[in-house]
């Protein structure tokens, strides 16, 4: 993989968390904890995965509601 297309890979993910934390403040829920994963990011060439972190039962029941619509 080349450094222009890891870049390009890290550009996209963090405009996707972008996306979805405007996304889930629209269904009135927060993920603190929402970004990239900085094991995937430590990669030579990194591929990141995107970190959706830890929740409150009511935040995940708020999840559940607003993707089962």
């Amino acid at each position: 993989m080349t450094a222009r297309h890891a870049a390009h890979c890290v550009e996209e993910a963090e405009e996707v968390v972008k996306e979805l934390r405007a996304a889930l403040a629209k269904a009135g829920i927060s993920l603190p904890s929402l970004g990239l994963d900085p094991v995937s990011l430590a990669r030579e060439a990194p591929c990141p995965l995107v970190e959706l972190g830890r929740c409150s039962v009511e935040t995940a029941r708020r999840i559940a509601a607003a993707v089962s619509r």
